[in-house]
């Protein structure tokens, strides 16, 4: 018997026309496609005419959605994972996803990796610096351990790629230049904002001069950063 078949795909984190050949073949492939948000994918399925039922699976999505889905794989369907931006397992839930059909199938699943954009290895390809090693910490967090999350960002013998919020960016960064002058460390900043976006933005430098560019745009910050610490 065949055995089940998972694409893992990755998606533009913003312009459409970033999607691979393949990603495009293999959407146009399998039988139903697993997204965040089916108005999203909706819209790059429609930009390259796909027409194929979306099911959603997100951060929310309960053990019940995980059962159709090891259901669905059972019955022989082919399906697609994918998220609103980047790449799936990627500080998201895909990976628990994965973990758990691994689990069920064992050895009959064919879990295939459809590589694409993330917004970490876009800003690291133009950092200008030495990332041969480098720490990811994915999202900092909203409130609780926000200090201890920029310590150890701080603290790092290697850069240090985050994503952080348009809401908390400002609050944030001024708690981690806070902590630089309590532990003594100069530190610095490669931030991107909306990457690969008709408004997107790479600002280099130290701390102050971080803060002093965001300061000027009058609290006007919109889309997600992402951001080096090194």
């Amino acid at each position: 018997m065949e055995k089940a078949k998972i694409y893992i795909i990755g998606t533009p984190i913003g312009n459409l026309s970033d999607v691979t050949f393949r990603a495009i073949e293999t959407l146009s492939e399998v039988d139903l496609i697993l997204c965040e948000d089916t108005r999203v994918t909706a819209r790059l399925l429609n930009r390259y005419e796909i027409k194929k039922p979306l099911l959603s699976y997100h951060q929310q999505s309960g053990l019940s959605k995980v059962d159709k889905i090891i259901d669905l794989l059972r019955e022989g369907k082919k399906l697609a994972l994918v998220t609103d931006a980047g790449t799936p397992g990627i500080s998201d839930p895909g990976n628990e996803l994965v973990a758990k059909i691994l689990e069920e199938f064992k050895e009959d699943v064919c879990v295939i990796p459809i590589p694409g954009v993330s917004a970490i290895t876009a800003l690291a390809s133009v950092a200008g610096i030495d990332l041969s090693k480098f720490v990811f910490l994915g999202f900092i967090p909203n409130k609780k351990g926000r200090q201890t999350f920029l310590k150890k960002a701080i603290n790092a013998c290697f850069p240090v790629l985050y994503y952080d919020s348009p809401y908390r960016f400002m609050k944030n960064l001024k708690l981690c230049k806070e902590l630089c002058e309590e532990l003594g460390v100069h530190k610095r900043m490669i931030v991107g904002r909306e990457l690969t976006k008709i408004f997107e933005e790479i600002v280099r430098g130290d701390l102050d001069e971080i803060e002093e560019y965001f300061l000027s745009k009058d609290g006007k910050i919109k889309g997600e950063f992402v951001v080096i610490l090194y």
